[in-house]
């Protein structure tokens, strides 16, 4: 499910940003000959092109008919596009006529230049031009966020809401936090955000970490080692909410709804003893598995208990709830259409700006070690279905992918923008020779760096740590 939440997501991306470009193009009169959703070497599952008068579709195929191309077509129809999908799904692309480009090498181009060229334009349409697929994605971003918003409005779980406290990684143990330690200070400054706590102690450096443990104050003296620690044993999450094990519904077969247990009884404790949180009782579970146990669990407010006959998996079969707002008191904020626009905007510029921060993270000992590829990507995403979750995801990619776009590389738009600019101050073009060698440093960099997040990713797979 991950993996299809993620391919659906980045084809739609794609399909936005590149119709971006392809918009700014027609809007200025520019030729665009080809529009590919995936790439399509040496294979196109769909092809499609209007001329004389009507569409005309081609499916799996491996070349192009001869009638269809520019040349042998009639005036009035030479402007039109052939739009395909490719069978390599990895992004996409908009081929404008006369740009210097991952489609067109500078030797490909015409000897004389075309009116409805990409390199005949303007140097102010060429750069609406090559910035029409970033402003595109930032602006769904922002449209997905208000949409989001007015749809469900925004739930916030302020830090010391989680009164069970929060589960550390070992990294963070090895800090000395305690599993059910609630953050109160980050030295000194008062943290009420688990983002924003999560952000600190990453970026921060922070040296000292005031935490509720119990009914008591501690703090923590900090390494100035966890940002380092963090990239090199690939931690996700430095902390988690303890969630209480509540009974949300029953799988088939389930051992627990065979002993009488119901649906929204809360375990607190295991022959006894007292456990209350998932994260302690699932592996406790474990391992008494093929064993009888007595659960003890809350049913309205009464203590209760039920003898379970554990399968060899030493699960009770049940699902939990995992609804922040049913287990804890959450910040529940409703919008109107009207409200969500202000508060998805805002939201969008802060989320993109936290992004763009905690790329510094990849500067420090061992941070390239914590780029990823598309398994990290379909990570982000739950392994159920959720719309909600879905989008808001998606938001995210979304500005992700408008940002790494404006990055002035060759091969990116950001390459082209610089380019551009560059020519607007100094009255002087680059050649085509010159945009064709640096679009294939460019793209040799781009190949190394997408081969190196994904290695990334296999390894992790391969050790266990995904």
């Amino acid at each position: 499910m991950k993996w299809i939440a993620m391919l659906l997501s980045l084809s739609l991306l794609v399909l936005t940003h590149e119709l971006g470009h392809l918009g700014f193009a027609k809007l200025f009169h520019t030729r665009v000959r080809r529009f590919y959703i995936f790439f399509n070497w040496k294979f196109s599952i769909l092809k499609a092109k209007k001329f004389g008068g009507k569409w005309h579709f081609l499916f799996f195929n491996a070349t192009t008919p001869d009638s269809w191309k520019e040349e042998n077509l009639a005036p009035e129809d030479q402007d039109n596009t052939l739009w395909g999908i490719g069978w390599i799904p990895l992004g996409g692309y908009c081929d404008i006529a006369g740009m210097v480009d991952e489609t067109t090498d500078a030797k490909d181009l015409p000897a004389e230049p075309q009116p409805w060229e990409y390199r005949t334009k303007p140097a102010w349409q060429r750069l609406l031009i090559v910035s029409g697929g970033v402003l595109v994605n930032f602006v769904s971003a922002l449209l997905l966020f208000t949409l989001i918003f007015s749809r469900w409005g925004q739930d916030e779980l302020p830090l010391r809401n989680a009164t069970m406290g929060y589960d550390y990684d070992q990294v963070m143990l090895d800090e000395g936090f305690q599993k059910g330690d609630i953050i109160y200070t980050i030295d000194g400054r008062e943290m009420y955000d688990f983002t924003e706590a999560s952000k600190a102690l990453l970026l921060d450096n922070p040296r000292q970490v005031t935490v509720m443990r119990g009914d008591s104050l501690v703090d923590i003296a900090m390494s100035g080692h966890l940002l380092e620690r963090a990239n090199r044993e690939h931690v996700k999450h430095l902390m988690k909410p303890r969630m209480p094990f509540v009974v949300n519904n029953f799988m088939s077969g389930s051992v627990a709804q065979r002993a009488g247990m119901q649906e929204g009884d809360s375990v607190v404790s295991l022959d006894g003893i007292p456990m209350a949180a998932f994260s302690d009782l699932s592996p406790a579970l474990r391992d008494r598995a093929g064993d009888s146990v007595t659960i003890g669990f809350y049913r309205h407010g009464q203590l209760d208990s039920a003898v379970v006959l554990l399968g060899s998996d030493g699960k009770l079969g049940v699902k939990v709830v995992t609804d922040l707002a049913r287990l804890f008191e959450v910040k529940h904020i409703d919008y109107t259409f009207w409200q969500a626009i202000p508060a998805g905007i805002s939201h969008g510029w802060k989320t993109l700006v936290e992004y763009v921060s905690s790329l510094k993270v990849l500067f420090s000992p061992g941070g390239m070690q914590s780029l990823g590829g598309f398994g990290t990507i379909s990570s982000i995403f739950p392994d159920h279905w959720e719309w909600q979750a879905f989008w808001t995801v998606t938001a995210l990619l979304a500005l992700i992918l408008a940002f790494m776009n404006i990055i002035p590389i060759p091969g990116l738009d950001g390459g082209h923008l610089v380019f551009t600019l560059w020519e607007i101050v100094s009255g002087r073009k680059p050649s085509d020779n010159f945009l064709s060698g640096a679009q294939n440093i460019g793209m040799i960099l781009l190949l190394a760096l997408m081969i190196f997040a994904n290695g990334n990713d296999l390894w992790r797979w391969l050790s266990g740590k995904f």
